[in-house]
C-alpha cells in the first residue's frame, strides 16, 4: 500500500492521509500466481449444469477454437502503474472528498473510512516494538508485501484504536502463513473468516464476550473484524468481481471473544493452554466460516441430553460440505456454547477433550449417504466411494474400515478437528455450529505480542493520555 491524502476544506479539520500497500486496480489472481498475460481458453458456462452431450458439443464447437487461439496468440504482459511511497500525499480534500476518492479506487469495504494521516499512523506504531518497514510476509493473490506500516494504515481506516495494533499484527501474521490458505478465500462459496480471541487482552481492551457476542456495537470486536476484511482488500488484493469470486459472499464478522472466566470456573482447560501457550498469553485464531447455524436452543436435564442435541444439529450443519473430507484435508467446525450450556456439560464430568470426542463419535452419517453427497457435489467423479478416496490417499483409513454401506462414518478426521468456544449471554441456553470449508482458511493461531511498555501505554490510554 503506497499512497497518502490530505483533508482540508473550509471548516473541516485537516488531515494528511497515508496509504501503504494498496493493490493496483485491474490486478488479477493470475498476476499473483506468476501467470500475468497468459491467454485463457474459456468454456461457455458451468460444466456441472450441462449434460454430457452439451459438454461435448461446447468443447468441439467453442472451447477447441479458444484453445487454438490461445496457443497461437502472443503472450503479453501489462505494466502496472508505479505505486506512491508510504508517506507520499496522494489527495487533498475534506472528509467526504477523501472517502469519495477511496471509494472510487475500491480501497474501502464500501463503508466510510477514517483518513489515515501520518499522525494517526504514528500513534498506532507506538503500540509495537517492531519497525514500521518490517515485512511480515507476502500475501496472495496479489503477491504484495505486508508491512507493519500498512497494518497501521488499515487499522486507522477501519476505525480501530491504536492499542489494538498488536492484535492487528497477529491477524496479518496469520494471513501470511501458508497454512491458513489465504489465496483460496476468493473462492466460490464466499466464506468469511472468523477471528476468535482469548486471554487477558479480552478484558484489557474491552471486548464483548457476553450478550450479543457476535453483534456489532463494541469497538474492539467490530473494528478489528472489519480490519481483517479491509486488509484482505488492500493488502491481499481481494476485489469483488476480480480476484474475489464468491457466488454470494458475506459481510465481515465481528471478533468472537471467549469468556475465559466461565471456562476457568467450570474447570475446563483455557484455550490458550489448549493451543500450546501460557495461560497468561493472549492469542487469536482465524478460520474461514462458510455458514453458521441458527442459534439453536440446547435443552435437557443432563450433559448427555445437551450433547446429543448439539450433535444432531451439528450433523445437519456439516452435511452441506462433504467435499471437504475428500480433496481439502478435512473440516474444522467450531461449536460456540453459551456459558450456561457449557456449565451443564462440564458439571456432568465432561472435559473439553471429552466433548470433542463425543462429537467425533456422534456427528456421523451412514457411509452410503456421505458417498451420495460427495457424488452429488462432485458430479464429474464417477468413482466416489469412501474406500476409493482412502486408496487415493486423500482420506484417512478410518473411512474404509469396512465396505458396509450402512457403517457410520465421522464428519471430521479427528476429535481435535473440533473447536469448542464458550461465549454469549450467560443466561441463555443457545449454541451455534460454524461450518469450516476445507483448506479455505484452515484454523490458524498466533500469540499476540505486546510491546515492552504495554502496561504503561495502556495506563496512558485509560487515563486519557
Amino acid at each position: 500500500m503506497r499512497a497518502s491524502v490530505v483533508a482540508e476544506k473550509s471548516g473541516v479539520p485537516s488531515a494528511t492521509v497515508c496509504l501503504s500497500g494498496f493493490m493496483v486496480q485491474g490486478a488479477e489472481t493470475a498476476k499473483g500466481q506468476g501467470a500475468e498475460g497468459l491467454p485463457l481458453a474459456e468454456y461457455p458456462g458451468h460444466t456441472q449444469l450441462h449434460s454430457d452431450d452439451d459438454i461435448r458439443r461446447n468443447v468441439r464447437e467453442m472451447s477447441s477454437n479458444n484453445v487454438v487461439r490461445a496457443l497461437t496468440s502472443p503472450v503479453t504482459s501489462g505494466k502496472s502503474a508505479a505505486e506512491p511511497g508510504p508517506t507520499d500525499i496522494v489527495f487533498t480534500g475534506d472528509l467526504e472528498a477523501v472517502n469519495d476518492f477511496f471509494h472510487q479506487r475500491r480501497w474501502t469495504d464500501g463503508l466510510p473510512i477514517v483518513p489515515p494521516s501520518i499522525k494517526r499512523i504514528q500513534r498506532f506504531l507506538e503500540f509495537t516494538d517492531r519497525s514500521a518497514d518490517e515485512v511480515i510476509g507476502v500475501l496472495l493473490p496479489s503477491q504484495r508485501t505486508a508491512t507493519v506500516w500498512s497494518v497501521a494504515v488499515n487499522g486507522v481506516m477501519a476505525g480501530c484504536r491504536p492499542e489494538y495494533m498488536p492484535i492487528l499484527l497477529a491477524i496479518v501474521e496469520v494471513m501470511a502463513d501458508p497454512t491458513f490458505g489465504l489465496k483460496h478465500l476468493g473462492h466460490t462459496p464466499g466464506a468469511e473468516s472468523l477471528i476468535t480471541i482469548n486471554g487477558p487482552i479480552v478484558k484489557q481492551l474491552g471486548f464483548n464476550y457476553q450478550t450479543g457476542a457476535l453483534r456489532v456495537g463494541f469497538q474492539a470486536n467490530t473494528s478489528i473484524g472489519r480490519f481483517l476484511r479491509l486488509y484482505m482488500i488492500n493488502g491481499a488484493g481481494f476485489v469483488v468481481g476480480q480476484t474475489d469470486k464468491g457466488t454470494f459472499g458475506g459481510s465481515f464478522r465481528v471478533v468472537l471473544a471467549e469468556n475465559d472466566d466461565a471456562v476457568k470456573k467450570m474447570g475446563w482447560q483455557p484455550t490458550t493452554v489448549e493451543a500450546g501457550f501460557d495461560e497468561q498469553d493472549s492469542i487469536i485464531t482465524i478460520r474461514s466460516v462458510t455458514a453458521m447455524s441458527v442459534a439453536f436452543a440446547s435443552n435437557g436435564d443432563s450433559a448427555e441430553q445437551h450433547l446429543a442435541r448439539i450433535a444432531d444439529r451439528t450433523t445437519v450443519s456439516q452435511e452441506g460440505l462433504p467435499v471437504t473430507l475428500t480433496y481439502y484435508g478435512g473440516s474444522f467446525p467450531q461449536i460456540i456454547l453459551s456459558p450456561c450450556v457449557a456449565e451443564v456439560i462440564a458439571n456432568g464430568g465432561y472435559s473439553k477433550s471429552d466433548v470433542k470426542q463425543y462429537f467425533y463419535d456422534h456427528v456421523r452419517l451412514p457411509a452410503w449417504k456421505l458417498e451420495g453427497l460427495i457424488q452429488d457435489e462432485m458430479k464429474w467423479t464417477k468413482e466416489s466411494t469412501l474406500c476409493y478416496f482412502v486408496r487415493e490417499g486423500v482420506m484417512p483409513p478410518l473411512f474404509c474400515e469396512s465396505t458396509d454401506p450402512n457403517r457410520m462414518v465421522p464428519m471430521v478426521c479427528s476429535p481435535d478437528d473440533y473447536t469448542i468456544t464458550v461465549s454469549g449471554d450467560p443466561g441463555r441456553n443457545r449454541v451455534i455450529a460454524c461450518v469450516q470449508n476445507g483448506d479455505f482458511g484452515f484454523p490458524t493461531t498466533r500469540r499476540i505480542v505486546l510491546p515492552a511498555q504495554w502496561e504503561q501505554l495502556l495506563a496512558e490510554v485509560k487515563s486519557g493520555g
